[in-house]
């Protein structure tokens, strides 16, 4: 799970990594004979009782610097990926975090050009509200509008959607798995469990090859088996 691919001096969040270290942690893995790809490529392979050699790597949020940052990496070394955006915010800021920067969001063009490159675009709500606390109309339009809204912007189907700040519920999980979503997203969702409640590890700049290997060997001893998931 990665945000933006940027300069870090400022990241109260840690969702920032360098393009340098980026660049250093794809080419941890292929080096250990893995490859990213979109989830929907790792879901589709392990469906068939494939896909051990892959890995999915996902973009939160939309952040600019994707097109400029990391969609050259993820080229440089043949990895697909999963960026989950917000329609509702197109050009604009993460307005959302009261602490750090402000980062630039990806416009229109922009999301087509990293559709157009082979990347796969999700939803991440509208307007990056948690989904746990919202009322049903907003629930409702968050994940509806939002899918609708992409899939006339990307030309193309969005199978996955990604939860805001990862807080999951079963309403929240019910509403997205009703929308017609393939997929979805949290960090950790605790007892839930399913494709609609798939987790992630947070990768930040600290993350050198010492702590990738880690977190990979930790994160399967900390996470239950996904329900439907082979």
């Amino acid at each position: 799970m990665y945000h933006s691919v940027d300069d870090c001096a400022d990241d109260p969040y840690r969702i920032t990594v360098t393009p340098q270290r980026l660049r250093e942690q794809l080419r941890w893995l292929r080096g250990r004979g893995l490859k990213g790809v979109s989830l929907t490529d790792l879901l589709t392979a392990r469906a068939r009782g494939r896909g051990r050699d892959l890995v999915a790597l996902t973009f939160d949020d939309g952040y600019a610097d994707f097109v400029d940052n990391a969609l050259p990496a993820l080229r440089r070394w043949g990895f697909g990926a999963t960026l989950f955006v917000l329609p509702g915010r197109l050009g604009g800021t993460n307005a959302w975090d009261p602490d750090g920067p402000r980062k630039p969001l990806l416009t229109a063009d922009g999301i087509r050009h990293a559709a157009a490159e082979g990347i796969e675009i999700g939803s991440h709500g509208l307007t990056h509200v948690d989904l746990t606390t919202a009322d049903d109309a907003t629930l409702a339009s968050e994940v509806h509008e939002s899918r609708a809204l992409l899939e006339e912007l990307a030309g193309a189907p969005v199978s996955g959607f990604c939860y805001p700040y990862g807080s999951i519920d079963s309403r929240a999980v019910a509403a997205v798995r009703d929308a017609g979503y393939a997929y979805a997203c949290a960090i950790d969702p605790g007892p839930l469990t399913g494709l609609h409640a798939l987790p992630r590890v947070h990768v930040g700049q600290s993350d050198n090859a010492l702590r990738l290997f880690l977190k990979q060997r930790l994160h399967r001893l900390r996470r239950r088996p996904v329900e439907g998931l082979r």
